[in-house]
């Protein structure tokens, strides 16, 4: 599981991936040329993080 968030909505996707698949989350800031195209799942400011379980 991958959710791709902004710096405002970083909490929640951590949030999610421990209540859903109870395991702590790894946390990778995005680079430059990656969070150009992409979109935070939950709003429509450019994604910063990726939050992902694996």
């Amino acid at each position: 599981m991958k959710i791709y968030c902004c710096e405002e909505h970083v909490e929640l996707a951590i949030d999610i991936i421990v209540d859903e698949l109870e395991t702590f989350p790894q946390l990778t800031q995005m680079e430059d040329e990656q969070n150009l195209s992409t979109a935070c799942e939950y709003c429509r400011n450019t994604a910063i993080y990726v939050v992902a379980n694996k």
